[in-house]
């Protein structure tokens, strides 16, 4: 009596991790997302590892579930993975209320941003 299974949005040489609720803007983690896109795993790990960016911390650690994706879930090899698409979106927003002079107030916006990783298996040709 369960539901029918979804058939799968990703072809069969891809996967996708998801992190959801990266406190950060969308706009600056877009910046990191831009650095890794379509290059290998291994040389983007390694450039989340050295970038000064602090939320380049947390890019890694949805490139690593990515990459457990498609090795553990879809038999994929790593050695061969590439980040096909890392993109960025708008999450919620906190609203946060800062006393200024002369009894006034301003708002703070405290934006938060969700990221998703599809890497992609390709063959490697000589």
């Amino acid at each position: 009596m369960s539901k029918a299974k979804r058939e799968r949005v990703l072809k069969d040489n891809e996967a996708k991790a998801v992190i959801r609720n990266i406190r950060t803007s969308p706009l600056k983690l877009n910046l990191v997302a831009a650095t890794i896109r379509g290059k290998k795993v291994d040389k983007a790990l390694a450039e989340l590892q050295f970038s000064h960016r602090r939320i380049s911390d947390n890019v890694k650690v949805g490139l690593e579930s990515a990459i457990a994706n498609a090795e553990n879930n879809h038999g994929l090899d790593v050695d061969s993975l590439i980040v096909a698409e890392a993109y960025v979106g708008k999450s919620m927003v906190m609203k946060r209320w800062q006393p200024r002079a002369r009894g006034r107030v301003s708002r703070i916006l405290k934006p938060f941003s969700h990221l998703t990783i599809v890497l992609r298996e390709v063959e490697e040709t000589a």
